[in-house]
């Protein structure tokens, strides 16, 4: 899979051991930053990392900061994203099977770096369901 990732200076710590993880499992890593814990806005990381979502050159974003909110606020401004917060691996599983999420929102100052990285995993090994919640999910765009 390729996999894009975007964070803030928050999420920046935990942004070397998630793309480390995925690349141990043979993922190719698209970085859209940022490099450093200095203080930066995260729109600027999250629309290209989600733009690359959409336009086919990543399978999934991974997308930090330090609740999680603002970057998944952003990201779900894309009218093909359904960014997810997940603050544990039951969510993130969810997030795949019933809502077909394409990008997974991890909140740095909430959860340990280990968390973030199985919660990371656990999105990417689930699937969507399909069924009942294809309709659901098909209900969501608005235009």
């Amino acid at each position: 899979m390729t996999i894009a990732i975007g964070c803030d200076h928050a999420g920046y710590p935990y942004k070397d051991a998630i793309k480390s993880s995925l690349q141990s499992r043979g993922d190719q890593i698209l970085d859209f930053g940022t490099d450093s814990p200095e203080s930066v806005d995260y729109p600027d990381f999250v629309h290209p990392a989600v733009s690359s979502v959409e336009s086919g050159e990543a399978d999934f974003a991974v997308l930090i900061c330090g609740s999680g909110n603002g970057v998944c606020i952003t990201a779900n401004k894309h009218q093909d994203i359904r960014a997810a917060i997940c603050w544990n691996e039951e969510l993130s599983r969810l997030a795949r099977e019933h809502n077909d999420s394409n990008a997974v929102c991890i909140p740095a100052r909430c959860i340990p770096e280990d968390l973030a990285v199985r919660i990371v995993t656990t999105f990417l090994e689930s699937d969507f369901a399909g069924g009942r919640h294809a309709r659901r999910v098909g209900k969501i765009r608005i235009c």
